[in-house]
């Protein structure tokens, strides 16, 4: 009898308390790693700020476009500071304990940020679209309300869907090993730990990851089959390539951002081992986030003016 209460307790201290892993496999570098991912964080931050900074200050960045861009920065802010700020402080201390209410509120922004971002893309497309496709009509399509109430969709239609989701598995039981071999609370490696029949939560967050990622990204597809069919028929080379300036960096965004996300969430379960599932995650949270700035950057030349721009001013 006092074996079965002691196994109970052990049960529910593990339900109350998971460990990650982290990258306590490679414990000899945790330090470089830790001063690798501030930098890289504090890059994310900063170039992020820089580009909603200018576009609200420069008059010639006071579009649609940077309107779009300047709320996806501040989303890319958001998005990492789920997740890197707990990596720091756990390469840091060289713990991974986190309790299941913070694992969950962690696993329910991640997923919420990242439908966001999603959706916001997506939207960025549509604009570029229009612009492209149908410029004669683009201000009045385009106009503030429509941006305003596109973007508010964005960040708002992923959010009843992802707390739902994040309360039907962490209502599940957990039971025998508590470590999540990953460096944050993501879905996948999460699902793994729940004891019992977890098909119809598989079956729920496969669902939820087509719809938004499959149908943004088809949608972003079609956009781009036009504005495509669009630019080809300019007569202009001139004309043409800077068409094609103006999607390029929105497109290897997306390119980046749809590869990692599909390989994560829609791959087929057994097929990948935790430690390629886990450098992909990186890639995803932390990497791409740190080259979306660059890309929209270095080949934006509007925006590069206004950098100078600022930058001249600054030293004056």
């Amino acid at each position: 009898m006092k074996n079965k209460l002691k196994t109970e307790k052990l049960n529910v201290t593990a339900v109350m308390e998971f460990v990650l892993l982290g990258f306590s496999d490679i414990p000899n570098i945790q330090g470089i790693l830790f001063g690798i991912f501030l930098v890289i964080y504090l890059t994310i931050l900063m170039c992020n700020s820089i580009i909603i900074l200018i576009t609200k200050i420069e008059p010639t960045l006071q579009t649609p476009m940077y309107f779009f861009l300047s709320n996806f920065s501040f989303l890319e802010i958001c998005y990492v500071t789920v997740t890197i700020p707990r990596m720091l402080m756990d390469l840091l201390s060289q713990k991974g304990n986190i309790s299941l209410l913070a694992c969950a509120t962690q696993m329910c922004f991640v997923l919420m940020f990242g439908g966001s971002e999603c959706l916001l893309l997506t939207v960025m497309a549509y604009d570029r679209y229009v612009a492209i496709c149908n410029p004669l009509h683009y201000t009045v399509v385009m106009n503030q309300k429509v941006c305003v109430q596109m973007v508010t969709a964005s960040w708002l239609s992923a959010v009843p869907i992802v707390i739902e989701q994040t309360w039907q598995i962490f209502s599940l039981p957990f039971c025998g090993s508590n470590t999540i071999n990953h460096f944050f609370c993501d879905l996948p490696p999460v699902l793994k730990l729940a004891c019992g029949d977890t098909f119809v939560n598989e079956i729920t967050a496969y669902v939820a990851a087509a719809t938004f990622v499959t149908v943004p990204f088809l949608l972003i597809v079609a956009s781009y089959v036009k504005i495509i069919s669009n630019i080809l028929k300019l007569s202009s080379a001139r004309g043409k390539a800077k068409a094609f300036s103006t999607c390029s960096s929105h497109l290897i965004v997306v390119i980046l951002f749809y590869g990692t996300a599909t390989i994560t969430y829609l791959r087929p379960k057994p097929n990948q081992s935790e430690g390629i599932g886990k450098l992909i995650s990186l890639c995803y949270t932390i990497l791409i986030p740190a080259l979306n700035p660059i890309i929209y950057t270095l080949r934006n030349k509007d925006i590069v003016a206004a950098l100078k721009k600022l930058l001249t001013k600054s030293l004056q």
